[in-house]
């Protein structure tokens, strides 16, 4: 008997309002911008055509708010999953630069001491275990069909990382999810058989603070 294939889209969210440009990672009360909804308006009109039968979104606010109107547009409730947050990280809440931000303080240095854990954060293991976890109940949500996690760029990059089996630490100014990207996940049974990228909101630059 042939395996029935299913797809599962990890939707970084939309952009975010930030007007003071710290590292905001797990706080609340972060929001999408104007642009960031359009963003997810944009993503919710390339997907109106998809056979979606589950929308998943990390607790955070602006992943609530990217999959609102996809959900809305299939007739979906949004499930939450805890395992799609963002990356826990020491310098949440701070400016993150050499010149003006937590970098400028010596007592922030030792943090920096492991990149390859790292000792800043979250493991990078620890990340792509979750959401590879995460991931897989959303297939088994839309068996034969299609599922959508909302989720972060660091769990997205680090997951995908994983599965073509790169190392875990890397470059973060090389980071391919921009924006409402899509990385796209193909499954045949439970055995992932193609991985896919596209940005339907265009391009952005993977450094931009706290996206």
């Amino acid at each position: 008997m042939t395996s029935e294939r299913s797809v599962v889209h990890l939707l970084r969210h939309g952009e975010v309002h930030n007007p003071d440009g710290i590292l905001y990672g797990r706080l609340e009360g972060f929001r999408l911008s104007e642009n960031g909804r359009d963003q997810a308006e944009i993503v919710a009109k390339t997907l109106a055509g998809h056979d979606l039968a589950a929308v998943v979104a990390s607790p955070l606010q602006r992943a609530q708010e990217t999959a609102a109107p996809i959900a809305a547009a299939h007739d979906l409730e949004i499930v939450t999953d805890e395992r799609l947050i963002e990356a826990d990280n020491r310098f949440e809440g701070k400016k993150f630069s050499v010149g003006d931000g937590a970098l400028r303080s010596v007592r922030t240095w030792p943090l920096l001491r492991d990149p390859f854990t790292p000792s800043w954060g979250e493991p990078y293991l620890q990340i792509a275990h979750r959401m590879l976890g995460a991931v897989h109940r959303a297939r088994a949500l839309a068996e034969g069909r299609e599922a959508v996690c909302v989720s972060h760029q660091l769990p997205i990059w680090t997951l995908r990382r994983f599965l073509t089996g790169q190392r875990m630490w890397h470059d973060p100014r090389k980071r391919q999810c921009a924006l409402a990207s899509l990385t796209s996940l193909v499954f045949t049974g439970t055995e992932l058989t193609q991985l896919r990228y596209c940005e339907p909101a265009g391009a952005s630059d993977p450094g931009q603070t706290g996206a």
